[in-house]
């Protein structure tokens, strides 16, 4: 039984890290499809002739 108040303990210890490193990794891999999402649709623009930025 005090094996699982350790584990317990641990868990507790470290779950504001694990659920901070997975908000940073799932934002992350937000922001990297947001990017290629903006960017492909900007380089379709610019090869169909239409420049957005001058």
């Amino acid at each position: 039984m005090n094996t699982v108040d350790d584990l317990r303990g641990t868990l507790e210890k470290h779950a504001p890290l694990l659920l901070g490193l997975l908000v940073v990794l799932l934002s992350a891999r937000a922001l990297k499809k947001m990017f290629w999402t903006v960017f492909g649709m900007y380089m379709a623009l610019h090869y169909s002739g239409i420049h957005p930025f001058g």
